[in-house]
């Protein structure tokens, strides 16, 4: 049986994926046919329900939640991996000062309406709506360009942004953090509920064993995960492993679980997603 898996060309995910793929664990006859795409194309494309299994920010997850189910591996969330509000010619201090004044129309850059990111973007700042949406890797460029007056930045552009003359103004995660004592939810991965309930148990046991696998030999895909790092230095892809990959990726367990309904209850609190009826988790 083959099906389509979506996942980011992002370390954390090809380190995630490579023995899945690579068939470095038995897949039990399931084969399956790679699509890489940034995030907010991957929740696009699950927004269409176009692929079997695929990774998706948790705010896109909330408009799809009656076509796709949670796999408990394979997930993102922790402590310190938040996105970051970063800008060229603004401090925290001096956007303060901006914000007050009611012309401001500051221009940020987003990785994407869908994303996580963006979410939280609302909750701290709700007053930034003059939101231009791009390829997360173009916004550190966009600033460095005049283009845009703020952006907001994931993945491993959090590691690259101090090197270019940048400054962090808020770390959107430490925020989450502090308003609820949770980790925060960034990405998930979600199977289509229309396969087989024996099957999306498969799938969700193949990812566990493929994290697991990964992290018992954490260079074993090290070819794989440069192949689609972006030039990346080596030791910036392990950091951003680090970062991304953890406890949560093998299992959401109770705390896993409560962060993303926490996220879900603030969010449907504030009308900023539909009420969901399904059960998220498989």
């Amino acid at each position: 049986m083959k099906l389509t898996l979506g996942f980011s060309p992002c370390p954390n995910d090809t380190f995630i994926f490579d023995a899945l793929i690579h068939h470095k664990i038995d897949t039990e006859g399931l084969e399956f046919e790679v699509v890489f795409d940034d995030v907010e194309t991957l929740n696009q494309k699950a927004l269409r329900a176009e692929l079997d299994i695929t990774k998706l920010s948790f705010h896109a997850f909330a408009y799809v939640a009656n076509q796709y189910a949670l796999s408990d591996a394979g997930s993102a969330l922790g402590f310190g991996v938040g996105p970051l509000l970063i800008s060229k010619k603004y401090t925290s201090e001096t956007l303060q000062a901006a914000l007050k004044k009611e012309n401001h129309n500051l221009k940020i850059g987003i990785p994407g309406k869908y994303t996580t990111a963006n979410f939280l973007l609302g909750i701290a700042y709700p007053e930034l709506q003059n939101k231009q949406e791009m390829v997360f890797s173009e916004i550190e460029n966009a600033l460095l360009n005049d283009e845009i007056d703020l952006g907001l930045i994931i993945h491993e552009n959090r590691f690259t942004y101090q090197d270019k003359g940048l400054t962090k103004i808020v770390d959107l995660g430490d925020y989450w953090e502090k308003q609820t004592g949770c980790a925060i939810p960034l990405g998930g991965i979600v199977i289509n509920r229309k396969l087989e309930r024996a099957v999306q148990l498969k799938i969700n046991r193949l990812i566990r064993q493929s994290v697991e696998y990964a992290f018992a030999h954490p260079k074993s895909g090290i070819e794989f995960i440069k192949e689609h790092a972006q030039a990346m230095e080596e030791s910036v892809m392990y950091k951003h492993i680090e970062l991304y990959v953890n406890q949560y990726s093998i299992n959401l367990g109770a705390e896993g679980r409560k962060a993303i309904d926490t996220l879900f209850t603030l969010a449907q609190e504030r009308n900023i997603i539909p009420a969901i009826k399904e059960n998220l988790y498989l």
